[in-house]
């Protein structure tokens, strides 16, 4: 319990330090953090699309493999059936 009070406490005084020593006034920081809020959205959005791609194409290799080890395993097992292995 008291590892996480003075955690807290540490916490506080980090940001109350960094508040009293930031360079710049609260408005334009607020505004810095908000322009870099927007090049990380957009960011993300360019790399969900290319996850989102990749994990499609995947997908559809998958299937295609799956459809083609089913037909093969189906065509073995035939032919096991029918004792022409």
């Amino acid at each position: 319990m008291k590892f996480f009070l003075g955690l807290l406490v540490g916490f506080g005084l980090g940001v109350a330090a960094g508040l009293l020593l930031a360079p710049q006034p609260g408005e334009a920081t607020l505004a810095q953090i908000g322009e870099q809020g927007v090049m990380l959205s957009n960011r993300s959005a360019g790399l969900v699309e290319k996850i989102r791609s990749r994990a499609t194409d995947a997908l559809s290799q998958g299937r295609e493999i799956y459809s083609q080890t089913k037909e093969e395993l189906t065509d073995r097992y035939s032919k096991a059936k029918s004792g022409q292995l």
